[in-house]
C-alpha cells in the first residue's frame, strides 16, 4: 500500500528529525507548521521524494481546518491509501505554579498540545475511512503525563490527556476491527529548542531548574535523530504495534 507520512511541527527538533527519517525511506511527507523548513526540501530532493508544506497556526482551530482540507487535497493526489500521522508540535509554557499563569496562554498550551492532535486524528480517521485507507497514528507524549512536576501543572495535565486519549482510540479501534493502530511515544528528554525554553525559567518558575541545566552540562540529553530512530522502528513493525499502547524510546535505544 503507497504510503505518506503527515508530521506536525516540522520546522525544527524532533519533527524535523521524524520527517527526515520518512524522507530518507522515500515516503513523502507532509510537514505541518507555521514555518517552512527548506532543509526537508532539499532531502526530499536527494532521495527521489516530496516534501509539502502546510502551513498553519495550531492555536487556530479554522486554520486548522483549512490545513487539514490541503493535507487531503494532496493525499488523494499521490493516490496514497496508508497515512502515517504524526502528531509532535506542542508547547511547554505557561511554566509556572498555579495562581500564577496566564489564562490566554493557558489556552494556546491546551489547543496546542490537545485539541490539535485530537482535531488532525479525528479528521484523519475520518477521511480514511472513506477512502478504505489505513492510519498508523503516533502521538508524541512525555514522561510528565506521569508524574506531577513543580510549575508544569498545564504541560503535565496536557500530556496525560493524550496518553488517555489514545488508550481510548486504540480501544475503539480494536473494538471497531479496523486496521488503524493509534499509539504514544515518549521520546525522554531530548536536546532541542524545547530544552533552551526550560532552563531559561526561574527556579520560582520551576523547581526542577538545577536538574535539567545538568541534563545540558553532563550531556544526557538525546539528539532527536537517535529519537526519531526509535519511532521508525516501532512504526515500521505495522503488525507488533499495539493499539492504545505508550511506547518509550528508551526500549528502543
Amino acid at each position: 500500500m503507497e504510503k505518506i507520512a503527515v508530521i506536525t511541527g516540522t520546522s525544527r527538533g524532533l519533527g524535523e528529525a521524524i520527517a527526515s527519517k520518512f524522507l530518507e525511506q522515500t515516503i513523502p511527507v507532509i510537514g505541518v507548521a507555521r514555518n517552512e523548513n527548506k532543509k526537508l526540501d532539499q532531502l526530499a530532493q536527494k532521495f527521489g521524494t516530496t516534501y509539502h508544506h502546510v502551513r498553519c497556526d495550531l492555536r487556530d482551530l479554522e486554520d486548522m481546518e483549512s490545513a487539514l482540507i490541503d493535507i487531503f487535497l494532496e493525499i488523494n493526489r499521490k493516490q496514497k491509501k496508508c497515512v502515517y500521522l504524526i502528531n509532535n508540535a506542542a508547547m511547554i509554557d505557561p511554566i509556572h505554579h498555579s495562581s500564577k499563569l496566564n489564562h490566554e496562554l493557558l489556552a494556546e498550551h491546551v489547543q496546542v498540545n490537545v485539541t490539535a492532535p485530537m482535531v488532525f486524528t479525528n479528521q484523519c480517521l475520518n477521511e480514511l475511512n472513506k477512502m478504505d485507507g489505513t492510519l498508523i497514528c503516533s502521538m508524541i507524549t512525555s514522561g510528565a503525563a506521569e508524574r506531577a512536576i513543580y510549575g508544569w501543572s498545564a504541560y503535565c495535565s496536557t500530556k496525560a490527556a493524550i496518553n488517555m486519549y489514545t488508550k481510548t482510540v486504540g480501544l475503539e479501534q480494536a473494538h471497531l476491527k479496523t486496521n488503524h493502530k493509534i499509539i504514544a511515544f515518549s521520546p525522554g528528554v531530548m536536546d532541542t529548542n524545547m530544552q533552551v525554553e526550560i532552563r531559561s525559567s526561574s527556579p520560582e518558575q520551576f523547581a526542577d531548574i538545577t536538574t535539567f541545566k545538568q541534563y545540558k552540562e553532563e550531556q544526557k540529553l538525546r539528539k532527536p535523530e537517535e529519537i526519531a530512530k526509535a519511532l521508525m522502528q516501532i512504526l515500521h513493525a505495522e503488525k507488533e504495534i499495539e493499539n492504545g499502547r505508550i511506547y518509550y524510546a528508551r526500549d528502543y535505544l
